[in-house]
C-alpha cells in the first residue's frame, strides 16, 4: 500500500512572494521604528556627544562658567580678611580656603538675592509681608535687561549686514530726545499718547542710523567714524537742548527736562510696586520681528548675503548700499526704542546723561548672543540680572559694583575663544564633517 500524504502542500500559483518589507498595496513602509529605549540612548549618546566634543551651546556655558569662577577669585583676593587667612596658609590651610569660599559665595549669594529671589522675602510673604517683595528681584532684572535688548538687537543687525555699529549710544538719545519731548510737550489722549512717544523714539534713533548708512553708501565712510563721531554729536545736542528753556525743568538749574506727562507713561505690567513695564514687551516684540525680518523675508536674506559677501551679493544682483541703509534705519530704530523705554519706563525725565554705558553694553550683550536675536535677549537677561544682583551685593557686602563689569567682560572675552575653553575643559575636538573640511566660522556668522 503506498503512503499517502496526511497534508497537501499550497498551489503554487506562480505569483512572487511578497517580501515583508513591502506592504500589500505596493507602498514601502520605511524603516522599522525604534523603540523607546533605543530613542532614549540615541539621545542621550546625542547630548552626551555635545557635551563632549563642545557644541556652540556647551562651549558658551562653559565660558560664562569659568567667567564665575575667575570673577569669585577676584573677589574673594581683593577682600582684606582673605588675604591675612592666607598669609597664614601653611600654619591653618583649612581657614584660608574657607575664608575664601565664604567671601566668593557671599558676593554671589547677595547677587542672587538681588536678581532672582530674596529668601528672605519669601520667607516674610508666608507671615504677611508683601507679595510684591518676593517678585521685586526678578522685576529689577527684567528692567535692566530691557534697554540691552533693544541696543543689543541694534549692535546684532547691523553686524548681520557687515556693519560695526557703535553708535548706539548717539542712536539712543536720538530716540530718548523725541520720546521725552513728546512726553512733556506735546498732549495727546490716554494710550495714544504713549503710543505716538515710543514710535517717536524709533523715528528718533532711526534717523541718526539711517545717516551713518546714507554716508556709507554714497560715500564710502566708514561706519565705525561716522557713528564715533555721532555720539558726541548727540551727547553734545541733548546737553544744549537742555540749557535751553524750552527743554529745562522750571526751577531747576542742572540740565534736566520737565517729567513726562502721565498718559506718556509705559504701563507697569503687574502693578504700582514692580518696575516692570510695557517696555518690555516692546523689546521682546522686537526681537520676534527682527527674527522674523532676517530669516523669513527677502529682506533679511539680502542683508545676511551682503553681510557675508557684498561683492557676490552685487554679482547676484543686489544693492549692498541700499542693504546698508535699510539695516542701519532699523539698527538706529531699534535703540532710539532703547531710549524711549527708559525715558517713559523709569527715568521720566531728559538728562544729559541718560544714555549711560547702554552703547557699549549693546556690543557685548551682541556678542555673546553671537548678533542673534534669540541669543541677545538671553545675554541681556544675563547682564540685567548681574546688573540688578550687582546693586544688592554692594549694599550687603561692601563689594564695589564693578566687579559686575568685569565679569560681563570675562564673559565676552571667554566666549570668543572657543579653543581656550575647549582647551581648558579638555573637550574634544568636533569631528570634521567632510574630509579636508577647515572650520572657520566668526560669531556672526
Amino acid at each position: 500500500m503506498s503512503d499517502v500524504p496526511t497534508s497537501t502542500p499550497p498551489e503554487t500559483t506562480g505569483a512572487p512572494e511578497v517580501p515583508a518589507t513591502v506592504a500589500t498595496d505596493g507602498s514601502s513602509p520605511g524603516p522599522p521604528k525604534p523603540s523607546a529605549g533605543e530613542a532614549g540612548r540615541s539621545v542621550a549618546k546625542a547630548l552626551l556627544d555635545a557635551v563632549l566634543e563642545g557644541s556652540s551651546v556647551v562651549v558658551t556655558i562653559l565660558a560664562i562658567f569659568l567667567a564665575f569662577v575667575v570673577g569669585g577669585l577676584l573677589i574673594a583676593f581683593t577682600d582684606p580678611t582673605v588675604l591675612h587667612a592666607w598669609g597664614s596658609f601653611f600654619s591653618n590651610p583649612g581657614n584660608a580656603l574657607a575664608q575664601t569660599w565664604d567671601s566668593a559665595a557671599g558676593a554671589y549669594s547677595a547677587m542672587l538675592e538681588g536678581s532672582i529671589v530674596d529668601p528672605h522675602t519669601v520667607s516674610a510673604a508666608f507671615h504677611g509681608g508683601s507679595i510684591a517683595a518676593v517678585f521685586n528681584p526678578l522685576s529689577e532684572t527684567a528692567v535692566n535687561a530691557t534697554p540691552l535688548i533693544l541696543a543689543g538687537l541694534s549692535f546684532g543687525v547691523a553686524a548681520r549686514a557687515g556693519l560695526f555699529n557703535i553708535g548706539a549710544a548717539g542712536q539712543f538719545i536720538g530716540g530718548a530726545m523725541i520720546a521725552g519731548w513728546i512726553g512733556f510737550a506735546v498732549h495727546l489722549p490716554l494710550v495714544i499718547h504713549v503710543i505716538v512717544a515710543v514710535l517717536g523714539g524709533f523715528v528718533g534713533g532711526a534717523i541718526v542710523g539711517w545717516f551713518v548708512g546714507f554716508l556709507k553708501a554714497r560715500t564710502g565712510a566708514h561706519e565705525v567714524i561716522t557713528t564715533i563721531m555721532l555720539n558726541y554729536v548727540m551727547e553734545y545736542l541733548i546737553l544744549f537742548l537742555l540749557g535751553l528753556s524750552v527743554f529745562r525743568q522750571p526751577g531747576r538749574p542742572d540740565p534736566i527736562s520737565p517729567p513726562i506727562a502721565p498718559n506718556a507713561e509705559l504701563p507697569h505690567l503687574f502693578g504700582p510696586n514692580l518696575r516692570v513695564n510695557a517696555g518690555l514687551l516692546i523689546a521682546l516684540a522686537a526681537a520676534l520681528g527682527l527674527w522674523w525680518l532676517l530669516e523669513r523675508t527677502t529682506i533679511g536674506f539680502q542683508v545676511r548675503t551682503v553681510g557675508a559677501n557684498p561683492s557676490a551679493a552685487r554679482s547676484a544682483g543686489m544693492r549692498p548700499e541700499w542693504v546698508w541703509i535699510i539695516a542701519m534705519l532699523v539698527a538706529g530704530g531699534l535703540a532710539g526704542l532703547a531710549g524711549s523705554t527708559v525715558v517713559q519706563g523709569t527715568d521720566f525725565v531728559l538728562t544729559a546723561q541718560i544714555y549711560g554705558t547702554y552703547g557699549f553694553d549693546a556690543i557685548t550683550v551682541a556678542l555673546l548672543g553671537r548678533a542673534r536675536p534669540g541669543g541677545t535677549v538671553l545675554a541681556a537677561f544675563l547682564f540685567g540680572a548681574l546688573n540688578a544682583g550687582g546693586i544688592q551685593m554692594q549694599a550687603s557686602t561692601q563689594i564695589p559694583v564693578d566687579i559686575v563689569t568685569v565679569i560681563q567682560s570675562l564673559v565676552v572675552l571667554f566666549v570668543a575663544a572657543p579653543p581656550f575653553i575647549r582647551e581648558v575643559f579638555r573637550l574634544k575636538t568636533a569631528k570634521a564633517k567632510a574630509a579636508g573640511e577647515v572650520e572657520a566660522k566668526g560669531w556672526a556668522a
